[in-house]
């Protein structure tokens, strides 16, 4: 039976694969540019599996990058993993895209409180606090959507250390809730592979049951959905059903 796993990011301004067998990736690649999602990411996923010379129906499953972020990444992504997890009868999993990017410094740091902020623009950010424990993931803060006042204030403790691009963009407060510069995305490792390094950890993932009918956490809707509804009045068709 197969041991090697493929993990695919789109969550966020950077399309990101790995394989390998958990928690290690051995082959992984990455491109950024959120318009490069969509033309990038089956060549991606051939190059890490062509790596290890595997196919698709070699992998024991694949897991995919979970919201909130990009509304289109997200849907490239998953639409991507979905069909090869069809095609290939594999198991699917999903990890938050903002886990993925605390465990850039909290699996190094230890189990310290850690804070990932992507930025939801609206004066907005996405945030999400854990704590990394050598066999699980502490969730302290679920992935949350507000400004990064709201953030703080929700946070049940104070962070050793903040990443993200959203951590970034609101540097200076950032800082000053945590006591320590923010670290970007292109300092961290590649999502992709920080996923896999996660899969095995208690809590972190969540199984998808029906990969047909399965949806990523958007974290709010699209701005097409929300004009819709405003515009009507009531709730966009099966906007709210999630399967998973």
């Amino acid at each position: 039976m197969s041991t090697y796993w493929l993990a695919i990011d789109t969550a966020t301004e950077s399309a990101s694969v790995a394989a390998g067998v958990p928690p290690l990736a051995e082959t992984s690649a990455q491109v950024r540019g959120a318009r490069r999602h969509s033309p990038e990411i089956i060549p991606l996923v051939d190059f890490a599996l062509a790596a290890l010379g595997v196919k698709p129906a070699d992998l024991a499953g694949i897991v995919v990058a979970d919201g909130p972020g990009s509304f289109t990444g997200l849907r490239i992504g998953w639409a991507a993993a979905k069909g090869l997890a069809q095609e290939a009868a594999l198991e699917l999993r999903a990890i938050p895209a903002l886990l993925a990017a605390a465990a850039g410094v909290g699996l190094t740091l230890g189990p310290v409180p850690v804070a990932a902020c992507f930025d939801a623009l609206r004066g907005q950010v996405y945030g999400a606090l854990y704590v990394f424990h050598p066999d699980r993931v502490e969730t302290l803060l679920a992935p949350t959507l507000g400004t990064l006042a709201e953030l703080t204030r929700a946070a049940p403790v104070r962070p050793r250390i903040a990443v993200g691009d959203g951590a970034v963009r609101y540097a200076a407060e950032v800082t000053g809730w945590t006591g320590a510069d923010p670290v970007g995305p292109e300092a961290l490792a590649n999502p992709a592979s920080l996923m896999l390094a996660l899969l095995d950890r208690a809590d972190a993932a969540r199984r998808i049951a029906d990969p047909a009918t399965a949806e990523p956490e958007y974290g709010r809707p699209a701005a097409a959905q929300a004009h819709w509804e405003a515009r009507h009045g009531r709730p966009l068709p099966d906007s709210a059903r999630r399967e998973g």
